[in-house]
């Protein structure tokens, strides 16, 4: 019997927006995933530590505030630190293309800007973790 895929969303940094947030942990909830809110606020080991805690597939970043290129990069590295090779990093925000390539080339996921259909998002999430993951 396989479980619902289970997806850590969070906001890193003093970034305070987090209505989009909500939105895609709706989203993915209505999806059939279990969705885990971190709320605002997290530091990058906050939200690799929850990811643990929690035995994610995944982590979904929401980022507006600019800080993506050491957000990401920063979860990434304490990701490889935990052992945590088989969890898709992925997320969105206001993320310029040229960075979203260089963010991708050094291992995240699909990184989607503003206006992405919700379901786009819930079926990379799927597809990649039925790839990559067993249960």
């Amino acid at each position: 019997m396989s479980r619902p895929v289970r997806v850590l969303v969070a906001k890193v940094g003093l970034d305070g927006h987090d209505r989009g947030a909500k939105v895609i942990a709706s989203a993915l909830r209505d999806a059939g995933m279990e969705v885990i809110y971190t709320g605002l606020r997290q530091t990058p080991e906050m939200v690799v530590n929850a990811a643990l805690q929690e035995d994610v597939d995944a982590i979904g970043i929401s980022i507006l505030s600019g800080a993506h290129n050491t957000v990401f990069p920063k979860v990434l590295s304490l990701m490889k630190e935990k052992g945590m090779d088989d969890v898709l990093l992925t997320g969105g925000g206001i993320i310029p293309a040229d960075d979203m390539q260089q963010l991708k080339d050094q291992g995240c996921g699909e990184l989607f800007p503003p206006g992405t259909p919700t379901i786009q998002i819930a079926d990379y999430i799927k597809a990649w973790v039925g790839t990559h993951r067993s249960f």
